[in-house]
Order: C-alpha cells, then structure tokens, then sequence
C-alpha cells in the first residue's frame, strides 16, 4: 500500500485503524503504522500478551454480537469507528441472518471511507459516512439519513472509546449515543484493559507514548466497573461485562496470549 498515498494522508503518522489491520494480518497500512504496530506488540509480548490473538478475540466479539442481535430481531445497525474492511463485517453478518437489514459505517480515517465505499458499492442497504466521535451528535444525525431511530438501532462501539483519555467526555459520548435507543435497541461496546496489578508502569507509559504519536493522539485502559457504568439504563446481556473472547462464545480454546488483559466486551439492551 505504500506506493498510493491517497490525497490528505500522511502515511508518517500511524494510524490506529491501518495498526489494527495489521494485528488482523491485512495490507492495508503503511511503514509508520507496521512501525508504531510492532512496538505495541512488543511491549505486549514482554508482558506475557499477545496484541495479534487480542485483536482476533475482539473481532469474534464483533460477530457474535451483532450475529445474536440480528437473531433477536434488529434489523438496523449503526458501526462507529468501523476501522478497515476484513473478513465478516457487520453487514455481512447481519445480512446472512437477516436479508435486507441496513447497516451504517462511521469512521474519521479517509482510507477507511474510501475502501468502504468500494466494498459497498453494489450493496443498497449498506452506507458508510465520515463522523468525528468527539461530536456524537452529528453522527446521529448523518445516519438519521439512513436508519429510523423510532425504531431499534444497534449502536456499535467496538475497541475505539480507548482512544479517547477523558473519561468524561468518553462517558459523555455514551449516554449520547445510548440516548436515543428505544426498546429493543443494543449498545454493543468493547474496550481495552488490564488486569489490577498485571500492568507494568513502564511498559504502559512506553504503550502510550506509541499511541500519542498516533493520529488518535492517545489511549486509556478502564476497568470493569467503568465499562459496567456505560450500560447504565439498559439490561446487560448475560454473561455481563467480560474479556471479549468469553462473550457468548462455545470454542473452549483460549490462547495463552489473551491471559493478561486485552479487550472487555458487552452488549446491552433497552428494555
């Protein structure tokens, strides 16, 4: 990918979407992000974690949410920070249980964007639209054009409130966004963390030196009860707020990378 820049990025500043393309095994990114990529698992490994397994429990997350909310009966799903096209996304899966389901994409990242219209080209119910999570509202209102908030929505927060280091204004953009959820409506949110007592100062510091360096400018680690907290109002889905590979999922293989740490997932609904 390095030979096409597309116009108004700069390939020197990693990216966190095109850095988790690469922990997923995709092409799409540049030297920075692969550069800014292996430090962070560098910096894991040391720590007895592996960033590659972590993003693999994170993205089966994703599908098994979405898959159980489409099996309940929701049919509109709204995907902020969507990061780059790979295998299974939302509106594949969605639509295999259910034809005709509409799916938006949301992402701030111009060559995210720009593969996701390529891939939706040829699919109606399918949009992707440029948002900016620090202004929730505005979002709601670009996918206002595509999905009917009068009716249930599947809001999607997966692995991207981290980089946010405000906890207020993280907390802020929940309750935005689980504002206008209406019964039946789902709050799917996954988050980074490490487990009380596992991190190494050091190696955290050094971690998020690496992210401030990126174009999402930080990243922050919250415990359960903070996560816990965002579902507040809605009825937290069994098994509740637990590391993403344990959500819902019958494989009974752990990979010993993911013992110390990794992602929290959860999914919540308006009763």
């Amino acid at each position: 990918m390095d030979e096409n820049v597309p116009q108004g990025i700069d390939p020197t500043v990693p990216s966190v979407a095109r850095m988790y393309d690469y922990y997923l095994g995709g092409k799409d990114n540049f030297a920075a992000d692969r550069e800014a990529a292996e430090q962070i698992m560098r910096l894991a490994r040391e720590a007895g974690s592996d960033v590659r397994e972590v993003a693999r429990a994170n993205r089966g997350f994703l599908i098994r949410s979405v898959r159980h909310i489409a099996g309940s009966g929701v049919r509109q799903f709204l995907d902020i920070g969507a990061g780059l096209p790979t295998q299974d996304n939302v509106h594949q899966v969605v639509q295999r249980v259910a034809p005709g389901s509409k799916v938006v994409y949301v992402d701030n990242d111009p060559i995210v964007l720009t593969h996701a219209q390529a891939l939706l080209a040829d699919n109606p119910d399918t949009f992707s639209v440029q948002g900016d999570l620090h202004r929730p509202s505005d979002i709601l209102q670009a996918a206002a054009a595509h999905l009917d908030f009068s009716r249930p929505v599947a809001v999607v927060l997966v692995a991207v409130l981290h980089f946010f280091h405000d906890d207020d204004e993280v907390s802020k953009i929940v309750s935005t966004l689980r504002d206008v959820l209406v019964p039946g409506g789902h709050l799917v949110l996954s988050h980074g963390y490490v487990e009380p007592d596992e991190g190494d100062p050091a190696k955290l510091a050094e971690a998020r030196g690496v992210y401030r360096r990126s174009a999402s400018g930080a990243i922050a680690w919250r415990d359960r009860e903070t996560v816990r907290g965002y579902f507040n109002g809605l009825e937290l889905l069994e098994p509740g707020v637990v590391p993403a590979q344990d959500w819902r999922n019958d494989d009974p293989y752990q990979p010993p990378g993911l013992a110390k740490g990794g992602v929290l997932g959860a999914v919540g609904r308006r009763a």
